[in-house]
């Protein structure tokens, strides 16, 4: 079980004891999987790049299990509107990135950006680290298990837009997916699902994910959403 976010007690911890029986065949991608699975583009050699982390949540709603995902700002920066997981750049707090740092600053970050209640959370794995190349970011997506749910809801609004939750059936729904194409010429999967587009690094795990564990369903991957050079 993983202590509350903050804490400097200890270190967090991951246990796959008592986890639903339906996130068997998320565990399963988490042991095996490997990182030129799950992206093109790794880590630089060199060790540069910020490391950072997410946190991939899954919990148990009233049409079965689903995912906690958040909208950034349209006043931001970098990935304006985005649909996104809650994460962001590990603190000198979180400890060290090659140790439990990515599973503090997951917890951490969800924490400050959704309200949620990092004690009711049960952290069970993490995939390989990655990298966001047009953001130098080193990403390390940490799975969970919302064993107790807590309230959550954009913390601030210049940040974060709002919080929500998309039921895995939608995910898998062949008729919610699609293929983004960027004006560079970069292709991505897509999911329009909860009135958003999520594409880009997020869209890219979910379909990983979706991929390795098996509950991925057939769909289009002519059907296309095009993006614009500010995306």
């Amino acid at each position: 079980m993983t202590r509350a976010s903050g804490t400097q007690d200890g270190p967090v911890v991951l246990s796959k004891d008592g986890l639903p029986a339906w996130l068997a065949p998320m565990v399963r991608v988490v042991e095996t999987v490997e990182p030129l699975q799950l992206s093109r583009f790794l880590p630089p050699e060199s060790g540069a790049g910020r490391q950072s982390a997410v946190l991939v949540l899954f919990g148990e709603g009233e049409r079965g299990p689903e995912l906690l995902l958040m909208e950034r700002a349209s006043s931001l920066r970098s990935h304006a509107g985005q649909p996104s997981f809650p994460g962001g750049a590990l603190d000198p707090e979180d400890g060290d990135p090659k140790a439990d740092g990515p599973l503090r600053a997951a917890l951490r970050e969800a924490e400050e950006e959704t309200g949620l209640d990092p004690g009711g959370v049960q952290l069970f794995g993490a995939l390989p680290k990655l990298y966001i190349p047009v953001s130098g970011f080193v990403v390390t997506p940490v799975l969970g298990w919302w064993r107790r749910p807590s309230p959550v809801d954009a913390v601030d609004p210049n940040e974060t837009a709002r919080v929500f939750t998309v039921p895995v059936a939608d995910l898998t729904n062949p008729d919610n997916r699609a293929t983004t194409v960027h004006p560079s010429g970069h292709r991505g999967p897509a999911f329009l699902v909860e009135s958003a587009l999520v594409w880009g690094f997020t869209a890219g795990i979910i379909d990983r994910l979706l991929h390795f564990s098996g509950w991925e369903r057939p769909w289009d991957r002519e059907k296309q959403v095009p993006l614009d050079w500010r995306s």
